[in-house]
């Protein structure tokens, strides 16, 4: 199948390939298609292989008129989101942030980047 025009190019979505000791050969994942994997025994063949069924389930879903994930590299974020945490942790982060001499939002956004 060809990418049609109302569909993303399998090529733009976040595809991960690892080892997978337990089946003894590479598995690629693709992470807006959490359910979907692939199995091959190298690297490139475990992609391509995603890749080929990622098409046949795009065209599938058109076809029935379902919403096809958006590739996260196409998406727009605002750099912005909020996350509640407890009391206690809340202010330990006030703490390390203050005797970081930074705020705490700064302090957190460094904590996230070490990710």
């Amino acid at each position: 199948m060809t990418e049609t025009a109302d569909a993303p190019h399998v090529s733009h979505y976040t595809y991960r390939v690892r080892w997978s000791a337990e089946d003894d050969e590479f598995v690629a994942t693709c992470a807006e298609f959490p359910s979907l994997s692939w199995l091959a025994t190298s690297q490139f063949e475990a992609l391509t292989g995603l890749e080929a069924v990622l098409r046949d389930v795009i065209t599938d879903m058109l076809q029935n008129d379902e919403p096809v994930p958006q590739p996260f590299g196409e998406r727009s974020y605002s750099g912005k989101f909020n996350v509640r945490v407890g009391e206690g942790l809340h202010r330990e982060l006030a703490i390390h942030a203050a005797e970081d001499g930074i705020s705490l939002n700064q302090y957190v956004l460094r904590k996230l980047a070490d990710i």
